[in-house]
């Protein structure tokens, strides 16, 4: 992995300005981690690298929003570059991706499912109906809304969504995975 000029700053932390002077000062940290043969980084920086390349969605397809979550999965869009395996077994999943409308019938069972999670677990709400109860909103029997069940990470809209809205939804959760520290100080 190689350094860009940006990258280049001088002891007290300013940027070098491009030149001669950035050339050399590049050319020196290039040399004496490449005779060393390690890199840098935080370890924060890492596990968070880490977390993001293999994040393992539990399904949990409750209405028609199931199917686009089934098409995100499949060839054409193929979560698997992403690191992402669908498991059955919450026990060894850290995501839940919740597509559908969330009934108060089923809101215990969802909860159960969300507590049996190992730690980090994160939440995707997926379409409008597990958002906010959607064309369901003012029925006796539909929950408005997963959030009160359980905290949500991300949020995608559509009725249903896209696939691309989807994938473009676990992005901004893998984003949203870099920001966060990981180990307690």
């Amino acid at each position: 992995m190689g350094l860009s000029g940006a990258d280049v700053k001088n002891p007290a932390g300013a940027p070098i300005p491009p030149g001669k002077a950035q050339d050399a000062a590049l050319k020196l940290i290039t040399d004496e981690l490449g005779d060393r043969n390690f890199v840098m980084a935080k370890l924060d920086n890492l596990f968070n690298w880490a977390r993001t390349g293999s994040l393992w969605p539990m399904s949990f397809g409750l209405a028609c929003c199931g199917v686009e979550f089934m098409h995100v999965i499949a060839a054409r869009y193929d979560l698997d570059r992403l690191g992402m395996i669908p498991r059955a077994s919450p026990r060894q999943s850290d995501v839940l991706i919740v597509a559908g409308t969330l009934t108060n019938k089923m809101a215990p069972a969802f909860r159960k499912v969300y507590d049996q999670m190992p730690e980090p677990r994160y939440v995707i709400s997926m379409g409008s109906c597990a958002n906010s109860g959607g064309y369901y909103h003012y029925s006796y029997s539909v929950v408005r809304g997963c959030d009160r069940i359980v905290p949500i990470d991300v949020y995608v809209p559509g009725c249903p969504p896209t696939a691309e809205a989807l994938l473009y939804g676990i992005m901004q959760l893998q984003r949203k995975i870099r920001r966060t520290g990981t180990i307690a100080r």
